[in-house]
C-alpha cells in the first residue's frame, strides 16, 4: 500500500466521536493543567473544502478538492479548573506535488478557515509517516510555533503530542519551550 493510500486510511479513521484526555504542562508559569475534550470529526463537503482552500488564496480546481483529505472538527473541552472552550474549525490537507525524501512520507500543507491560537485562515506544514501513521504538524503562529503530532495506533486510540515553542530569530532553531502536552484519544462506538 502506498504512503498516498495510507494517508487516506488514516483519515477515514479519523471520522467519527472521540474523548480525549490532556495534560498540558505550561513551562513558563511551572503549571501544569489536565482536562477533557469532546470532539467530533466529518467530511468536508466539496463546497467547505473549496472555501477553505480560497480563504488561504489556493485554487479550488475539482481534482484538488477531490484529493485532499478534509474536516469538520469541532470540540469541546473542560478543564480540571471549570474553564469551557467550544471551537469548531474546516481544515484540509494538501499533499505536495514533490516527492518526499522517503517513500514512505507524504508531505504537505494543512489548511484551517481559522486557527487555534489566532483567529484567522492560515497555512501550515504537514508531514505523514505511514510506516508509524504519524501526523505531524508545524503551525507558524506570530509568538508560537507549534508542532501538533497525532499518531494512530489503531482505528479506536490516537496518540497526541502538542510542543508549543516561542518562535526564534529567523534562521536559529526552536529551543524555548512554552507549552507541551500529551493526550490518549479514544474513538466513542456508534
Amino acid at each position: 500500500m502506498s504512503a498516498l493510500d495510507i494517508f487516506y486510511k488514516f483519515f477515514d479513521s479519523c471520522v467519527g466521536t472521540w474523548n480525549s484526555e490532556r495534560t498540558y504542562h505550561y513551562l513558563s508559569k511551572s503549571a501544569v493543567e489536565r482536562s477533557h475534550t469532546n470532539f467530533g470529526v466529518s467530511p468536508l463537503s466539496a463546497e467547505q473544502k473549496a472555501k477553505v482552500l480560497a480563504d488561504n488564496h489556493y485554487s479550488a480546481d475539482s481534482s484538488r478538492i477531490q484529493t485532499c483529505p478534509g474536516f469538520h472538527l469541532v470540540f469541546h473541552t473542560v478543564s480540571e479548573k471549570g474553564e469551557v472552550v467550544d471551537q469548531s474549525v474546516n481544515l484540509a490537507f494538501v499533499p505536495s506535488d514533490q516527492p518526499a525524501e522517503h517513500e514512505y512520507l507524504l508531505e504537505g500543507d494543512y489548511l484551517r478557515d481559522r486557527a487555534y491560537e489566532e483567529d484567522r485562515p492560515i497555512i501550515a506544514h504537514f508531514r505523514f509517516n505511514s510506516r508509524t501513521c504519524e501526523l505531524l504538524m508545524t503551525t507558524r503562529y506570530t509568538q508560537i510555533v507549534s508542532v501538533d503530532s497525532i499518531t494512530l495506533i489503531n482505528p479506536n486510540l490516537r496518540i497526541r503530542r502538542i510542543f508549543n515553542y516561542m518562535k526564534a530569530p529567523d534562521g536559529q532553531p526552536l529551543s524555548e519551550l512554552a507549552l507541551v502536552g500529551f493526550g490518549v484519544e479514544q474513538k466513542l462506538a456508534g
